[in-house]
């Protein structure tokens, strides 16, 4: 078997242990396709480094289609799908400013974690219902 097959080989071993210390599915397919190439490069072996980069390029485009079409994109259905998404949750409810909001910024004490929030300029204690999220940034316009 020639050599170059185990450095093919070699490389989606790194990358398929790289991928137990990276979060994500990213450098899986990447190594199943490097896993691929040394399998093509036992039928042959006397592929140019250019063809095998190119062979290379191919498996790991197909792969990651393969990824995104049939993992990544389907997410399961839950009767909860706010459930890890903390501060959609919040969206409709209301709290009282425990800093005012000036300069179109203040806080709100949620259980016992303060969250920065936006909006128009409101007094300390003012009541404000969350509109809407920008990361962990609430938007939240007075309460009626």
């Amino acid at each position: 078997m020639p050599k170059i097959v185990y450095l093919w080989w070699s490389v989606a071993g790194l990358l398929l242990l790289a991928e137990m210390l990276v979060p994500g599915a990213s450098l899986l397919w990447l190594g199943l396709a490097a896993l691929a190439t040394g399998v093509v490069l036992m039928v042959w072996p006397l592929l140019s480094a250019l063809l095998q980069a190119l062979v290379f390029g191919g498996f790991a485009v197909v792969a990651v289609a393969v990824y995104l079409r049939y993992f990544r994109l389907r997410e399961p259905k839950t009767d909860r799908p706010l459930l890890n998404r903390r501060a959609a949750q919040l969206i409709g409810q209301e709290f009282a400013l425990t800093t005012a909001i000036e300069l179109g910024r203040g806080k709100i004490r949620i259980g016992d974690a303060l969250w920065t929030v936006t909006g128009p300029e409101l007094a300390l204690g003012t009541k404000v219902k969350v509109m809407a999220t920008d990361g962990v940034t609430l938007t939240v316009i007075a309460s009626e």
